[in-house]
């Protein structure tokens, strides 16, 4: 890689970085395909409706404005206030550990730079952490 596509690499989005829009609907099917089908993921399936289809359109949605791409959630819901929105669920450890399963499992059939993944894994540990309302233990 020459100096010229690193600088250019460290300046794109995380949202180009991922492929744009395209990258990003696969990235939040394979996810929530995970969490439909992993046994482990079980758990917060189940704080699911059945029909995920909401849920499918505003992850993508958020995730554009989180990755620097278009603010599609705010656009259309105002700011995301994700703890607050997610306040009437329990999370705990374990419910925050099968999100980040499936996100890593969907992040590993992607193909992107392995660095990339392991940053974005960082900020989704940090997010899920600051999500949690269930004392641990």
């Amino acid at each position: 890689m020459t100096t010229e596509e690193q600088d250019s690499q460290q300046l794109a989005t995380p949202h180009e970085r991922i492929g744009g829009d395209e990258a990003l609907k696969k990235l939040v099917t394979l996810f929530y395909d995970n969490m439909e089908s992993l046994p482990e993921a079980k758990l917060i399936r189940d704080l699911h409706p059945k029909d995920m289809r909401s849920a499918r359109e505003k992850l993508y949605m958020f995730l554009s404005g989180w990755m620097g791409g278009p603010d599609r959630y705010i656009a259309a819901f105002g700011h995301p206030r994700l703890r607050a929105r997610h306040l009437p669920f329990p999370i705990g450890i374990e419910e925050r550990d099968q999100w980040l399963m499936c996100m890593q499992k969907a992040l590993d059939e992607m193909d992107i730079n392995t660095m990339f993944k392991e940053q974005l894994m960082s900020s989704f540990i940090q997010t899920t952490n600051h999500m949690m309302n269930q004392e641990s233990g």
